[in-house]
């Protein structure tokens, strides 16, 4: 992974994920798409786990596919819970509602 990982694809995908609005969620995999990555969604992951290395993002605002929150990302819910969005049960942001459309 490292030969592909760059400080220009960490900021790529950090500017991406900084362009999405309060209240709306993106998913790993449309990060990738954004950045013209289509099968990278992982690689944004990754990067999204190291983000505060690079500054202040709102890495809170990705979720994968279905609307499922990261497994290490604790306060990830409290963070979308106080910019509005709501949960399905099992704790999935509900997609069709929250996805942002950019």
């Amino acid at each position: 992974m490292s030969k592909i990982l760059t400080e220009g694809l960490i900021y790529e995908i950090l500017s991406a994920v900084e362009e999405i609005p309060e209240g709306k969620v993106a998913s790993y995999g449309q990060i990738a798409r954004l950045i013209g990555r289509n099968k990278n969604a992982r690689l944004v992951g990754k990067v999204l786990s190291m983000s505060h290395y690079y500054g202040d993002y709102p890495c809170h605002r990705v979720v994968n596919h279905a609307g499922r929150l990261a497994p290490c990302f604790f306060n990830q819910k409290k963070l979308l819970e106080e910019e509005g969005v709501t949960f399905c049960n099992d704790d999935c942001v509900d997609m069709k509602k929250y996805q942002w459309d950019y």
